[in-house]
């Protein structure tokens, strides 16, 4: 396989590995294209290797630096824009696991505090079920979150290595 046909399946397969976690596929891509390459590309470039519009091109570079994926950069004497990729994959998949909890555990741990308040008669069993449900659910998604807590404030080789010692 050349180059340019491996270039082009990573950008496709991570179009693809986004958009099964939730991610647009052309933002996915968009990561991709500037992961893999050695300087900072211009909208144009973007566009014009990816084949979209200027209008996708921007929306998705305005999500990836909202993600912290992505930089923007000047270079002196020109009035283009220029985005360069982190190309550090544990700060890759710390960024986006911190993103991740915010947009979607933190508002989820606010409802199941919220539930978990409610009380009711411990003798019916609708609030009894209802009760350990949400009970149970909550002790999950704040394990995740202390999990997620942990993995954020760690260094690479000791997350993995505790990782793997509890498979073991």
């Amino acid at each position: 396989m050349e180059l340019a046909e491996a270039k082009q399946k990573f950008i496709e397969s991570w179009g693809k590995l986004g958009s099964e976690w939730g991610i647009n596929r052309t933002m996915a891509q968009v990561h991709a294209l500037l992961l893999i390459s050695p300087e900072a590309l211009t909208t144009e470039e973007i566009m014009e290797t990816l084949n979209i519009s200027r209008g996708n091109a921007n929306m998705n570079l305005r999500d990836l630096i909202g993600w912290g994926l992505i930089e923007k950069q000047h270079k002196a004497g020109e009035r283009k824009e220029y985005f360069f990729a982190d190309k550090d994959t544990w700060n890759i998949a710390r960024q986006v696991a911190k993103e991740r909890r915010k947009r979607e555990l933190d508002p989820v741990l606010k409802v199941l505090d919220e539930l978990s308040k409610v009380t009711g008669d411990s003798k019916d069993p609708e609030f009894r079920t209802f009760s350990k449900s949400i009970t149970d659910i909550n002790k999950l998604a704040k394990n995740v979150d202390k999990t997620l807590d942990t993995m954020l404030k760690a260094e690479e080789s000791w997350f993995w290595g505790s990782l793997f010692k509890i498979f073991k």
